[in-house]
């Protein structure tokens, strides 16, 4: 199947407070050529840095949207896909772990599927530099809560790299509850109840350090994952 064209890609990237981070993820930017939307909702210089890099660099498309209140993951990216209006819609962490070039393959794997998500833990997969073993755990744990509770088939909801079409979001967003690190596995259940096809992509993924997921936000992942099951 032939690549997908850029220019009908919207890539959603949440961010809050990530100054820090952000030179990173804007070197990744110069090479994406479709639409960026950056939903910053923190209080630090992010959306400044947004705004100086569009300027600077008028041949990329790139939106910075501020809210002062805290969306939240899921929130931001329901903020950003509600402005996009190409036929494909991506999102990414603001971290870079998952790089642009990572994110347009994902794009380009929607001429033959409803969804793409990027993974960690199928073959294929590299990871130049690897979590921590108790994140490793974490993560792992998590995923076999998912797969149980979710009867999803894949190895890995989390990586921060996803992209599907429009027409198949457009069926599930109004059903959305999660608005926190939860979404991405609410998102995938509401696909996939919905007949959607969602395939796994092995990535290339690089651990940043500085998670924003603690034991807390862990936890209440959990709590609020089965109030979405189950009530």
């Amino acid at each position: 199947m032939p690549p997908v064209d850029p220019h009908d890609c919207t890539l959603v990237i949440p961010a809050y407070n990530e100054a820090q981070r952000l030179p990173r993820l804007l070197d990744e930017l110069r090479t994406f050529e479709g639409r960026v939307i950056v939903i910053c909702d923190g209080t630090d210089e992010t959306a400044a840095l947004v705004r100086t890099f569009a300027l600077d660099h008028p041949e990329r498309d790139i939106t910075c949207r501020e809210f002062s209140i805290r969306l939240g993951k899921g929130g931001g990216v329901m903020q950003g896909m509600s402005m996009a209006e190409t036929s494909c819609i991506g999102f990414m962490d603001a971290d870079a772990s998952t790089s642009a070039g990572e994110m347009q393959r994902l794009f380009d794997a929607l001429s033959d599927t409803d969804g793409a998500i990027a993974s960690r833990w199928i073959s294929g997969a590299e990871i130049p530099v690897r979590q921590t073993p108790s994140r490793l755990l974490q993560s792992r744990l998590f995923n076999g809560f998912v797969r149980v509770v979710f009867g999803l088939p894949f190895r890995d909801t989390q990586c921060g790299a996803k992209a599907f079409r429009r027409k198949a979001l457009v069926s599930v967003l109004p059903l959305m509850r999660s608005c926190g690190f939860e979404f991405d596995v609410e998102l995938l259940w509401r696909l996939r109840s919905a007949g959607c096809n969602v395939v796994e992509v092995p990535t290339v993924w690089e651990n940043r350090g500085d998670s924003r997921v603690g034991l807390r936000d862990a936890v209440s992942m959990f709590t609020r994952l089965l109030r979405v099951r189950f009530w």
